[in-house]
Order: C-alpha cells, then structure tokens, then sequence
C-alpha cells in the first residue's frame, strides 16, 4: 500500500479532519494518512507519532518522497508525549486495539488542552474509549463502520462538548457496547458485526454452562449482552 492507495478505514477518518487541519498521527505506521492529507489539502500540517524505529524510518522515507518536510513532522516517540503543549487541533489514532488508544489518551492527557477533535479508529473494543470520552467531557459526534478485506472497523469522532449528549434515555451501558449512533443507523455492516458476535456470545455461553464450575458473574454478563443484541438486532 501506498498513500495513493490509501485504505477505505483511513480514508475514511480523513473525512472527519476539517480543512487546514493541524493534528498529530499517533502510531503513524508509514505516514500514510498525514501524507494523504497533506497531499490533498495544501494548508494542512501534521506531526506523524511513531514508536517502532523500522516505520518511524519508513515514515521519514515516505514523508521525503512527497516533498512534505516542510508539513509533516515525523517523530520517534510513546504516544501522545511526542507533542509539544498546544501544539496541535485534532489528534488521530487509529489500528490498535481500544484498550491501548484509551491508554495513549489517558496518559498524555496534558497534551490535549488545546485538541478540539479526536478521531479513533479502535480494531477491539470500541467501548472502552467511548466511557473515556464521556469520563473527559468530550461529546461522541459521529460513527462509523464499515468492512474492508473481511475485517469490520468502527470510526468514533469526539469534541469538547457535553459529553450527555450522545446517549439518549434507555441503557447507557448498551449503547456505550454497541454505539449509539451506529444503533440509530442500524446499517448492514453494523447488522453483520452484532449477529457474528451473538452467534460467538451463545457458543461460550453454552460451554461456560457446561463446565464443572460455571462461572456465574459470567453467565450473567452474557446473558445480558445476548438480551441487548436480541433487542437491536431483531428491532
């Protein structure tokens, strides 16, 4: 892949950058998305964050090729730590599992004081950065999902802002699982997701039931989580 081939997730999180973005990258792999955007959009800046050596140098590499220097700072860094205090706007992290994007956030919270945009693309577990979002005061204003190459990626765009707003009346923990924009939409993808994920849910239910010592906590989490799936899915 290169950043004239860019991927349909990525693509897709450029979407939600305004123009004249300034934003960091983090986890910038090849600086693929920061090079995509700069190509396309003359007055946008960005700081690729890269904490492997072998991409941050291919970062560097891909950066030069496009004459985008002067644009594009790539940095050799942990997270959120390679930014300067109000440095940028909009901070991108995308292609890691939600646990570790809520640990980049959490961890380099001090950088984000002047960050009125995130824009997350989590592979796993989705809800743990929609509670932090809503634990930071910053507003969930857009999802997405979408399949690409047999995997399905989730999108979350988040502003300061009242971070209330998203979740309407009803099961707060449901909708921090499942979304609560992609629960209104209800598109086919999303669709595809959720009965992949009851028909796993019901598999391991049965073989917790069945074991010697069932785990009960276990059993109840489920059997929760199959209600709230039966209830979208079957709306």
């Amino acid at each position: 892949m290169n950043v004239t081939q860019l991927s349909l997730r990525l693509k897709k999180v450029a979407e939600y950058l305004p123009s004249q973005a300034n934003f960091a990258d983090i986890g910038s792999d090849h600086a693929y998305l920061p090079s995509y955007v700069c190509l396309h959009d003359r007055y946008a800046k960005a700081v690729a964050g890269e904490v492997n050596h072998g991409p941050y140098q291919s970062a560097l590499q891909e950066v030069a090729a496009h004459q985008l220097d002067d644009r594009i700072d790539v940095r050799l860094g942990d997270g959120l730590h390679v930014l300067k205090d109000n440095e940028v706007e909009q901070v991108v992290i995308a292609g890691m599992g939600g646990p570790l994007v809520r640990n980049i956030l959490e961890s380099g919270k001090d950088k984000l004081s002047s960050v009125s945009k995130i824009i997350v693309q989590p592979n796993i577990d989705a809800r743990s950065i929609r509670r932090w979002f809503y634990e930071n005061h910053y507003q969930l204003v857009h999802e997405a999902i979408l399949e690409e190459n047999g995997h399905i990626y989730e999108i979350l765009v988040a502003e300061k802002g009242d971070p209330h707003q998203a979740y309407h009346q009803g099961n707060f923990e449901k909708q921090l699982w499942l979304g609560p924009w992609l629960m209104k939409e209800r598109s086919p993808v999303f669709m595809k997701k959720w009965q992949v994920e009851r028909s796993k849910k019901e598999r391991i239910l049965h073989q917790i039931s069945c074991s010697k010592q069932p785990d009960e906590e276990k059993i109840q989490s489920f059997q929760k989580e199959l209600v709230w799936l039966e209830e979208v899915l079957e709306q």
